[in-house]
């Protein structure tokens, strides 16, 4: 006779278990769909800035050139913040898989589980930390913006 090697009561301890990862990666994945929309907005407006007319904007070539280079750091960190959260996604979604492994097969993989925890935990604080870094710098770009349009706004009345 064969010996099942899954333990019927093991099976809702691993869902217990799994419940942690599963919030992880609900919150993983609002935040990717918060940062993928930022970089879609970033590719809008550098396309628009490329493909239109620079007298349409009442910019001159050096602002625009300006506006590029800043739009394009700040599609660099937002890439960067998509690429470590969903590294840490990926982390999550294969602590779930060792837990079931675990559960099922018999072998304890709690360790490999906890690393692997810790390791999406960590590619998510990387990913936020470079979501914070495009954030401020737009912040930046809109201050040294408005700025400057005060600065145009001052000459023209002078």
């Amino acid at each position: 006779m064969v010996t099942p090697l899954i333990n019927i009561n093991d099976v809702p301890q691993a869902i217990q278990l799994a419940l942690g990862p599963v919030f992880l990666l609900t919150g993983i994945a609002g935040t990717l769909n918060v940062m993928a929309g930022r970089l879609a907005r970033i590719i809008d407006r550098a396309r628009l800035l490329t493909e239109q007319d620079l007298s349409s904007f009442r910019l001159d070539r050096k602002t625009v050139q300006q506006e590029l280079a800043c739009l394009e750091i700040r599609r660099k960190w937002a890439s960067a913040a998509i690429t470590s959260c969903t590294f840490a996604a990926l982390l999550g979604c294969t602590v779930i898989v060792v837990l079931f492994l675990e559960a099922m097969l018999g072998v304890p993989l709690k360790w490999l589980a906890g690393m692997l925890f810790a390791g999406s935990t960590i590619a998510l604080v990387v990913g936020l930390s470079f979501f914070l870094r495009e954030v401020l710098r737009a912040s930046q770009s809109i201050r040294i913006q408005v700025l400057a349009e005060e600065a145009s706004e001052k000459d023209r009345t002078a």
